[in-house]
């Protein structure tokens, strides 16, 4: 096994290589452990509107490797008001003249917010690259400053999961046809997809240096295998679970004291308001 730079092993043949692609869920299994997740992503969400508590998500992934379907089932559930998802297409004119992480700095989450980024700054080391529209010497100095950008957003507090969905390309292309045979799904299709897969090669070495360079400690790198999308979407849910609960108390905030003394002055009963009791204040 070879040794990235972060000091973590790579597998033989490669990161990708090494994730079981056959991997699967029953659609019964499937449903429950779905709404197991999103119940325990709500509770998450509560805890962090309460204890001012950040995150930032950032899913890539092949086209067509189900990010999209993954974040829905976490948007479907949560309050936009303490959740927000930004799909991250090609730099416009004013961020083209600026550094290119100053886009993802103006949409980092709030105190008590969680953010998703549907690719995100790992474009520089991935389509950048791979099409060189970045320079080498630009794109390699990124691995640097995307590691040194992660700890300082660590440092103050923000939690980083990074969830990469990997497919392969008989899959991709089988999905590509699904998306042409439904009116409803074509939007998500362009001739850049096709185009993209003529450079596969080239954006699998460009995927695995981008996790032995940029895979650490504080904003480690996970791999998931997404032929089957419902396995890959569970996987994904229960390791951002997992990532954004640790250390944090679930349990339901205490009342405002404001809202307790109104309640009380309205309600004839005090039952209610002790049943309402959660984590002491």
């Amino acid at each position: 096994m070879a040794k990235g730079k972060t000091g973590r092993r790579r597998p033989r043949g490669g990161h990708l290589a090494s994730l079981d692609m056959d991997a699967s869920i029953k659609r019964a299994d499937y449903e429950v452990r779905l709404r197991k997740l999103q119940a325990r992503l709500q509770r998450i969400q509560q805890a962090y509107l309460y204890t001012g508590d950040a995150a930032a998500i950032v899913f890539e992934g092949w086209d067509a490797a189900g990010k999209g379907g993954t974040i829905r089932r976490m948007s479907a559930v949560l309050d936009p008001r303490g959740f927000k998802v930004w799909p991250i297409a090609a730099p416009r004119r004013y961020h083209l003249e600026r550094h290119y992480l100053t886009r993802f700095w103006e949409r980092l989450p709030p105190n008590g917010a969680i953010s998703v980024f549907d690719r995100s700054w790992y474009g520089r080391v991935l389509v950048e690259r791979v099409e060189a529209l970045t320079p080498e010497a630009r794109w390699r100095h990124a691995y640097e400053e995307i590691n040194e950008f992660e700890q300082l957003l660590t440092a103050d507090g923000t939690r980083i999961v990074k969830i990469f969905l990997h497919v392969t390309p008989e899959v991709q292309l089988r999905r590509f046809e699904e998306r042409l045979r439904n009116p409803m799904k074509r939007w998500k299709l362009s001739y850049e997809d096709f185009r993209n897969r003529l450079h596969w090669g080239e954006m699998e070495a460009a995927i695995e240096d981008m996790v032995d360079r940029t895979s650490t400690r504080h904003a480690p790198w996970h791999l998931i295998s997404a032929n089957d999308k419902k396995h890959a979407r569970i996987t994904a849910l229960k390791l951002i679970a997992d990532r954004l609960a640790k250390g944090v108390d679930l349990a339901p905030p205490p009342l405002d004291v404001r809202v307790e003394t109104a309640a009380r002055e309205i309600f004839e009963t005090s039952d209610l308001i002790t049943s309402t009791a959660g984590r002491t204040s």
